[in-house]
């Protein structure tokens, strides 16, 4: 179900996925109005058909995007169902999904398609490259793997020492160990760190975590001081 989450922007969260050695994380989606009442999906978790008709809702998906490299496993399935959208995605998915027709790559000159609705960076590491958008109209910021935050509980055994010396599971969101240690430019880091600080946020959404809204950029500034 779509929860609402500021001025023309939805969240809704999906089933938990998991990924490599039995880890299993929260999903979570993003769904904005555009300004002419079409729709973008940032991040699409799996597909159902009430989750589609309840999007249809709001106005004709325009846009699905897949903000970093690890987050594309269900987006052959809203393509399917969507036909006409444009598909978006950092440029390095190309070499990871080549069955997927990319119609816009995210580069760092910023996507021209939406003008003045949405601003973003690219923050590379030797996991993945990730835009982090900026959704204007709500003063959204969205990170996809970036920040993260477990419930202390998610994890069971090993998996959870794992988890909480990686930082996963503290009491508020943060960059994990394994990508603090995987940014081999930490300047450009900074750089682009710095445009996030200096975007108006109001409040932050992670596809792995909970929401921010109080005193977000505070937040932000804490969750990167180790940058």
């Amino acid at each position: 179900m779509l929860q609402p989450f500021g001025p023309e922007i939805w969240l809704s969260d999906g089933a938990p996925i998991k990924a490599a050695l039995g880890f299993h994380y929260p999903t979570r989606m993003a769904v904005m109005r555009l300004l002419d009442g079409s729709v973008a999906i940032w991040s699409p978790t799996a597909l159902t058909p009430e989750g589609l008709e309840e999007i249809q809702q709001l106005g004709p998906i325009y846009a699905l995007i897949a903000p970093n490299t690890l987050h594309h496993m269900h987006l052959a399935d809203w393509v399917r169902a969507c036909p006409d959208a444009e598909v978006v995605a950092v440029p390095s998915l190309e070499k990871k999904r080549r069955d997927l027709l990319v119609d816009t790559f995210l580069t760092e000159t910023g996507y021209s398609l939406w003008p003045g609705e949405f601003d973003h960076v690219l923050l590379e590491t030797r996991i993945t490259s990730e835009a982090v958008f900026f959704h204007h109209a709500s003063g959204t910021v969205l990170f996809t793997d970036l920040l993260q935050q477990m419930p202390r509980t998610w994890y069971k055994g090993w998996r959870s020492w794992v988890a909480r010396l990686d930082l996963m599971t503290e009491d508020e969101p943060t960059v994990p160990w394994k990508f603090r240690i995987a940014i081999s430019d930490r300047d450009a880091a900074r750089r682009r760190v710095d445009t996030i600080l200096n975007w108006p946020i109001q409040q932050v959404v992670m596809a792995h975590g909970t929401p921010v809204t109080d005193d977000a950029q505070a937040f932000l500034k804490r969750a990167f001081q180790w940058l």
